[in-house]
């Protein structure tokens, strides 16, 4: 996004460019794309939004509630499938009827995304299917990466869905596999030790996401070193 001056009271405001180079952008475009297309007059992408809100907070509660209930898992892919619902749907609605407000919608979407994924990553801390130092890990790195994202998203006008091959998308998939194995066994063997599947998964998780983030920050400050080089 990029702000440009035009009197002293207003600007005039360019929405960034959006990236998505995930695995399943291409068809999930086309997915969202025909459901906007079908969707009822009534439903309003404000709507969608809290709808992905309101399930990654359930989402946690019903990791949470899995400590003693194993079932609960279950609730949870539904949570994440109606998130997923939500959030992606969300901006598409409004580009369809063409009802965007590109300022209001990158704030609230991600802002919401930041709410959501703390209630989510609490709630697998709560869980006792990971240590929730993991938990906790899984979530510094999320929000190192997100806060790159935002940054990046302002000084270069480029908004990047997805880090590589990785979206939204395919973290949700990820985690509905994860829990479809928890189903079966919370424990998994690495070279003949016993230890929880969610802390090898997430131990994965969160060093690759400190690690793209490291990466991208220092493509980046490349990148604007040499926009603006020094005098």
């Amino acid at each position: 996004m990029i702000f440009q001056p035009v009197t002293k009271n207003a600007v005039v405001f360019s929405p960034a460019r959006r990236v998505n180079q995930a695995l399943t952008a291409s068809i999930e475009k086309r997915a969202l794309q025909w459901m906007a297309e079908r969707a009822p007059c009534w439903l309003t992408s404000d709507q969608l939004t809290l709808l992905g809100l309101c399930a990654q907070i359930g989402a946690g509660a019903f990791y949470a509630f899995s400590r003693s209930h194993r079932s609960a898992l279950l609730l949870v892919i539904l949570c994440l499938a109606l998130n997923w619902f939500g959030d992606s749907l969300d901006g598409t609605l409004a580009r369809v009827r063409r009802h965007e407000r590109p300022r209001y919608g990158f704030y609230v979407d991600h802002i919401v995304d930041i709410f959501g994924s703390v209630a989510l990553m609490c709630g697998l801390a709560c869980s006792g299917f990971l240590h929730w130092q993991t938990a906790m890990a899984m979530l510094v790195a999320f929000l190192l990466l997100s806060g790159e994202s935002y940054l990046a998203t302002y000084v270069l006008g480029c908004f990047q869905l997805s880090q590589g091959i990785f979206g939204p998308t395919e973290i949700r998939i990820l985690l509905v596999i994860g829990n479809l194995a928890l189903l079966r066994s919370p424990y998994t063997s690495l070279f003949g030790h016993k230890m929880l599947l969610f802390d090898l998964g997430g131990m994965i998780a969160a060093a690759g996401m400190i690690a793209m983030a490291i990466w991208v920050t220092l493509r980046h400050t490349v990148e604007l070193y040499r926009q603006e080089p020094l005098p």
